[in-house]
């Protein structure tokens, strides 16, 4: 089905901003620019996926960088539609000012279980009995990123990450426009 892309992104925004205030009092604004009127056929539910667990790591780690630097705010994340008609991909860019990744972690983030949140925010996650969700988590269960990345993937896409440790993140989604395409099968 057709896909809009911003539209997509402020349903994102507004998830993400909700869990990250239930968890800091406060979220990141985030800023939506380039090709806002941009439509094409993809999954949406794939597209609101990736972009929501992209946008709750960034929204995370900008809060955390906010209280060890006891700012008044968290920075500003910025996510970027690039479009031109004859382009392969439908690109979109997830920017974050959150502290970025050290490089020798870079791997290891894209593995199923691996979580950077602390044991004290994973615990939130959990009722006492540790087996039940009380709420959806903002972090902590180390599922986002490899499934997001899968969910590109399955259609031709990417998921990549840049950081620079000790500033932030861009985080990179490529999603092939679905006619030019087939499904990866065996």
């Amino acid at each position: 089905s057709q896909v809009r892309p911003a539209v997509i992104a402020e349903d994102a925004v507004r998830q993400a901003t909700l869990l990250c205030e239930r968890q800091f009092g406060v979220a990141p604004e985030v800023k939506i620019v380039g090709r806002t009127d941009l439509s094409f056929e993809y999954v949406p539910d794939h597209v609101f996926y990736i972009l929501l667990e992209l946008l709750k790591n960034s929204m995370r780690a900008s809060c955390e960088k906010q209280l060890a630097l006891d700012a008044d705010e968290p920075a500003d994340i910025k996510v970027i539609v690039a479009d031109g008609e004859d382009n392969e991909d439908v690109a979109r860019k997830i920017s974050d000012e959150g502290g970025g990744i050290a490089r020798s972690d870079l791997r290891r983030v894209w593995s199923y279980l691996y979580t950077t949140a602390s044991a004290d925010v994973q615990a939130r996650g959990f009722n006492n009995d540790g087996t039940d969700f009380v709420g959806a988590p903002l972090a902590g269960l180390g599922y986002g990123l490899p499934i997001s990345r899968a969910y590109a993937r399955y259609f031709g896409g990417d998921l990549t990450l840049m950081s620079m440790e000790g500033f932030g993140t861009d985080a990179f989604v490529y999603l092939s426009r679905l006619g030019d395409h087939d499904e990866p099968l065996p």
